[in-house]
């Protein structure tokens, strides 16, 4: 009865037996849990824990890669375009060279066009000169030999005849004065006169 009485008083206290056996049970799982599975839940925490690290110290160290690949370009990229405003420059002032080059050679070639039209137009006054000076001598033997009355068909004759003609009227055209009129000899024409 002082066991039933001593139950029924207290209904809160578990009986002493099963207070023991739940006491060794106890100590059996928490030597079990501290003995398998918390050294296990350590090492998987342990693992995940060093992952996570690892991931962010990848991610830290892909970042800074990434970091130092866009310095990188960006680097690259202004170089480029300096490397680019350099070769624009050089081709602007080889083009300015190249456009130089063809002014002066046109210059050249224009100054050598006119010069040879110069030639050639000095070469056919020349020519014309020439003829006229033979047709001038022709017609003036001839009018000479009208005036003096005698062929001078000799040609030594009217080669020297039209020849003293033609200086004279070099003679007269330099002696000119500038109003037009002929200087101290007036308009006196030599006359060839025939070998006597």
């Amino acid at each position: 009865m002082n066991i039933q009485a001593a139950e029924s008083a207290n209904p809160l206290l578990p009986p002493v037996g099963e207070i023991i056996i739940g006491t060794i049970t106890f100590a059996i799982a928490f030597f079990v849990l501290a003995k398998f599975v918390w050294p296990r839940f350590e090492q998987v925490f342990r693992a995940r824990r060093e992952a996570i690290e690892g991931g962010i110290e990848r991610a830290e160290s892909m970042q800074a890669e990434a970091k130092a690949a866009l310095e990188q370009y960006r680097a690259q990229l202004a170089e480029a375009r300096t490397e680019a405003a350099q070769i624009r420059d050089q081709a602007r002032a080889e083009g300015q060279q190249i456009l130089e080059e063809l002014r002066a050679q046109a210059q050249e070639e224009s100054t050598r066009i006119i010069a040879r039209g110069e030639e050639q137009l000095a070469a056919s006054r020349q020519q014309v000169v020439n003829q006229l000076r033979g047709e001038i001598g022709a017609l003036a033997v001839d009018l000479a030999g009208r005036v003096v009355g005698e062929s001078l068909e000799d040609q030594a004759r009217r080669s020297g005849t039209v020849d003293r003609f033609l200086d004279q009227l070099d003679g007269m055209a330099a002696g000119a004065s500038p109003d037009g009129r002929g200087g101290a000899t007036g308009s006196s024409v030599y006359v060839p006169q025939g070998d006597r």
